[in-house]
């Protein structure tokens, strides 16, 4: 299991990821991320707006607002191949009912395709959101990662938490 997790920080991509979030709504959160994944390449465009449809949506549900600063929107989308991440930092914090009531400053998106294929496996999946969950709980990640100055920072950290 440990050699798996290994690798889950290289879905992370500099490009993909953010240190100065500024939106001060749920909406304008995920337009920014949505719109981050589309400049990285890692969300084709015309996906865009079904994607941050599916997180408003998501987010009506339930909040993605796991505690201790830190969300993670996640959702499943159509006409997606492969996994698609992104760990984005917002320094003044957004409202987001998150479960102890705290601001999110820390958003790590998880974008899944609808259905298994090729490039997505579902059990690998469920893996990688408990490393991600496991990061969001560990109170220095959240710091070095709110303190990071730049995207490569980000992923730098998140390589070496996994130990690579």
């Amino acid at each position: 299991m440990q050699t798996q997790q290994m690798d889950y920080w290289k879905l992370f991509k500099p490009s993909a990821c953010s240190v100065k979030l500024g939106g001060t709504t749920q909406e304008e959160v995920f337009e920014e991320l949505t719109s981050n994944l589309v400049k990285a390449k890692q969300l084709p465009s015309k996906l865009a707006s079904a994607a941050q449809e599916a997180m408003i949506e998501r987010e009506r549900l339930a909040s993605t607002g796991v505690g201790q600063n830190v969300a993670i929107p996640h959702i499943k989308l159509s006409g997606l191949e492969k996994v698609v991440v992104s760990l984005s930092v917002h320094n003044d914090g957004v409202e987001w009912s998150s479960l102890d009531g705290s601001l999110v400053h820390l958003f790590f998106t998880v974008l899944r395709p609808a259905r298994p294929s090729e490039k997505f496996d579902p059990d690998r999946h469920l893996d990688m959101m408990r490393w991600i969950s496991q990061l969001g709980r560990d109170g220095d990640f959240r710091n070095f990662a709110r303190a990071a100055s730049n995207r490569t920072e980000l992923v730098d950290l998140l390589k070496e938490m996994a130990g690579a």
